[in-house]
């Protein structure tokens, strides 16, 4: 396939993945909207179009274009914004390997619970909390065991790919699974910091509270689904699955990595999840629950079954982070015979704890 030119010379290169086949969105400079091509980002506010006017943005950098040339901004010279308003965020254990391999911490005989093949499992998680790409994260105190608190020494990412809600549903209204997918604005890149040993002595019986609530960082490109179309991926059905979350719509050919300080800890494919994202809307809203535009979900940590596919530390017994440690999360999707589509890149540094607030 051959890709489409554009005028600005920096798309046209195929190793980029912001060409004209992806122009993701973002939000930056006190509200402005901007999409990306190449090392650029386009002002749409300049050319009179908004984020959903993606085919006369596609002309406008078109190297057909008639249009006069607006003026470009350099992406790292802009300061950029969470791209919604968000509502709610919801984090999901979406990946069976990584549900294993942490199972087999504390149950080797059993690591998976009875409900895993059967129900997207998730967790309500904290909103507030969630910051942009670049967002300097401190490390948190907590209670670490019975009668001890301090700072966590056991500081964790997680690489997960996150869903942004476009469209939401009436309350008492459940969406069905073949209409979830039109709920999707777009994709993300997601870490989801973890304090394991705060977690550990925390999550009996509720699940995870202080452990995780003191960051997530999001990407801060919006990835559209149509750009993610030559990427997917089918699935097949299973005999554990309730109808409701059939047929389980599809999967991504999205690679994602972790670096740690400028070295590599992980690289996994987002084929490896068990479960969908049609699916996890399906579930999410089953009972009636409404979702609504700028809820963010999030897949869990991305995990495959190769040893360098291990998502966090807490499986690939790598060091916890050190305090001025700088975690980058990166995410494309790339084959030979398409153009590369880029999420661009989370990132993330490791600010000391605060000394003895208390």
């Amino acid at each position: 396939m051959t890709p489409e030119l554009s005028w600005v010379e920096s798309a046209n290169d195929p190793e980029c993945g912001f060409g004209l086949e992806n122009l993701p969105w973002c939000r930056f400079n006190g509200g402005r909207l901007g999409v990306r091509a190449g090392d650029f980002v386009l002002d749409l506010a300049d050319i009179g179009l908004s984020a959903y006017d993606r085919e006369q943005v596609y002309q406008a950098l078109h190297v057909s274009s008639a249009r006069p040339h607006p003026t470009l901004i350099p992406v790292n010279s802009v300061a950029y914004e969470l791209p919604y308003t968000i509502g709610d965020y919801t984090d999901f254990y979406a990946s069976i390997h990584h549900a294993t391999n942490v199972g087999k911490l504390f149950r080797p005989d059993s690591p998976l619970l009875p409900n895993y093949r059967h129900l997207p499992v998730a967790y309500h998680g904290r909103a507030s909390s969630v910051v942009i790409s670049g967002t300097d994260v401190r490390r948190p105190w907590g209670q670490l065991s019975e009668g001890k608190f301090g700072a966590s020494q056991q500081l964790d990412y997680e690489l997960e790919l996150g869903i942004w809600i476009g469209e939401g549903n009436t309350l008492g209204s459940p969406v069905p699974i073949l209409e979830a997918g039109q709920k999707i604005a777009g994709f993300c890149l997601v870490n989801d910091w973890s304090a394991r040993d705060i977690q550990r002595w925390e999550y009996q019986p509720l699940g995870p509270f202080l452990g995780k609530s003191f960051a997530t960082s999001v990407s801060p490109w919006v990835v559209v689904p149509e750009t993610l179309k030559p990427y997917r991926l089918g699935t097949s059905e299973r005999d554990e699955t309730l109808s409701y979350l059939t047929p389980p719509g599809h999967s991504f050919d999205i690679t994602l990595e972790v670096w740690v300080n400028g070295a590599r800890t992980c690289r996994s494919n987002t084929r490896d999840l068990f479960w969908t994202c049609e699916q996890m809307i399906a579930h999410h809203t089953s009972n009636g629950c409404n979702l609504r535009i700028g809820d963010l979900l999030a897949s869990g940590t991305v995990s495959g079954s190769a040893e360098d596919s291990k998502g966090c530390l807490l499986e690939s017994g790598l060091p916890f982070l050190k305090d001025g440690d700088e975690v980058v999360l990166l995410g494309y999707a790339k084959s030979p015979r398409l153009p590369k589509i880029s999420f661009g890149e989370c990132r993330g540094r490791v600010l000391p704890a605060l000394e003895n607030y208390f």
